[in-house]
């Protein structure tokens, strides 16, 4: 369980979060929505212990991430796997150790038992026989799934996604979707994404929370924020430009 409790973040004059509180489910997968800038990404960053919060606390599994040393901070990620906006591969590596780098550098075990690993994740994600390949080979998609491959590559409890479907065409951006979807209910992951893509929210999550002016405004099931007569909510999800929230 990820326990977010009163959270506060600010960059010099800008702050971000105020005041954020909110609880991940065991198993489940949480979507986090909200505009561009909103402040998804830095909940992530405090989820995964890259920022330490201003006020308030992370606890998974009940340790304060703010609190954690360094080692135990290297302890803690070990249980975690992440997808990041732009799949973040080495340009100077192959996809077979990309996938394979958390393993060498975490896991005492023999050359043929890394490749049967790497292997069998990226059968997983639908890639087969591509270890040998650079990711300037790659299209856009098929570098997502390689990024989604080494995110589960420890098997971890919890997978973090930042916007895992920007930049895709709607036919992957469902690809990807569906490989999410399939790896948290056969893997059992906690999974946590960000996203402003509606279609995507939708399809993968459990619960969506909103975030707005550096708050959560709501929380609920797909069905239950489409039918939300919050008219803040409603323009966002609709994607309309007229409303309370103001474009720009």
């Amino acid at each position: 369980m990820i326990q977010i409790q009163d959270l506060y973040k600010s960059f010099r004059h800008q702050r971000v979060l105020e005041g954020v509180t909110l609880e991940i489910k065991t198993g489940e997968t949480m979507v986090i929505i909200g505009r561009s800038g909103c402040g998804k990404s830095v909940l992530l960053k405090h989820i995964i212990g890259l920022l330490r919060p201003d006020g308030g606390k992370v606890l998974v599994e009940g340790k304060d991430v703010g609190g954690l040393s360094p080692s135990g901070l290297k302890d803690l990620r070990k249980h975690f796997g992440m997808l990041f906006q732009g799949a973040a591969l080495f340009d100077s590596l192959t996809v077979g150790e990309n996938v394979a780098l958390a393993l060498r550098e975490h896991r005492q075990m023999g050359n043929g038992k890394v490749e049967e690993i790497v292997a069998r994740k990226l059968k997983m994600v639908g890639l087969q026989g591509v270890e040998s390949l650079k990711p300037a080979e790659l299209s856009g998609g098929m570098k997502k799934r390689v990024g989604l491959a080494r995110a589960i590559a420890m098997d971890p409890q919890y997978v973090l996604y930042d916007e895992p479907t920007t930049g895709l065409d709607p036919i992957m951006a469902d690809k990807i979707n569906e490989l999410i979807r399939q790896l948290q209910k056969g893997l059992s992951i906690t999974s946590v994404a960000v996203t402003h893509d509606m279609q995507s929210a939708y399809k993968i999550a459990d619960r969506i929370a909103m975030l707005y002016e550096g708050r959560i405004i709501f929380l609920g099931t797909p069905q239950e924020i489409q039918a939300s007569s919050s008219p803040i909510v409603q323009q966002f999800i609709r994607g309309e430009s007229s409303g309370p929230i103001e474009a720009g």
